[in-house]
């Protein structure tokens, strides 16, 4: 039996320009890997290639990660039209500190909160309690819980879980937040 080719639709040629404008999933792997300057004029003109070598990347390290961008693109196509994103890796994370706090049974309520210099953050915490209030998102095998009221911020987030050198944490990518409307330490936001 014949097996399909699964077709990339990124490669190393095409401009980080043209990949970040047609699959804007592209961005937080990037971000991983270590390309920072998604936003910046000079690599909208750079092939894949150039910016990652220009990274100081090998042949083998470039085809590593245009296999992430692709995963991220085709794992995004899952995600349109809901309403709340959890990824893989969000949800195996909740589940193990779910575990870990003997809380298997309850969800992480994800809120927004006023604080930061930028005038609202995210809050996260473990719960139990819904009241009428409450939207409840069960996916993969975890409970999300956001008011009604806050849902109405939060339409087409996602939520992650990352691992950095500082260490690791939930990560909230939100859709509605006001261009350029966070403070540098990206812990707080504006509308």
């Amino acid at each position: 039996m014949e097996q399909e080719a699964k077709v990339q639709l990124i490669n190393k040629d095409m401009t980080i320009g043209d990949v970040v404008s047609k699959y804007p999933a592209v961005i937080e792997p990037l971000q991983s890997a270590g390309v920072h300057c998604v936003g910046c004029h000079v690599s909208y003109h750079e092939t894949l290639e150039q910016g990652f070598k220009g990274h100081g990347m090998t042949d083998e390290e470039v085809s590593t990660v245009i296999g992430k961008l692709n995963r991220a693109v085709e794992e995004s196509k899952f995600d349109d039209g809901k309403d709340f994103i959890i990824t893989n890796k969000a949800a195996e994370k909740l589940k193990e500190v779910l575990k870990e706090n003997s809380k298997e049974g309850s969800g992480l309520r994800v809120e927004i909160v006023p604080g930061g210099c930028s005038g609202f953050q995210y809050g996260l915490e473990l719960d139990d309690n819904t009241t009428d209030l409450d939207l409840v998102i069960e996916e993969k095998g975890v409970k999300i819980i956001i008011t009604k009221e806050n849902m109405n911020f939060l339409k087409g987030a996602k939520l992650d879980y990352v691992d950095s050198l500082q260490g690791g944490g939930f990560k909230i990518s939100n859709p509605n937040v006001k261009p350029g409307g966070g403070c540098g330490c990206g812990q707080s936001f504006e509308y």
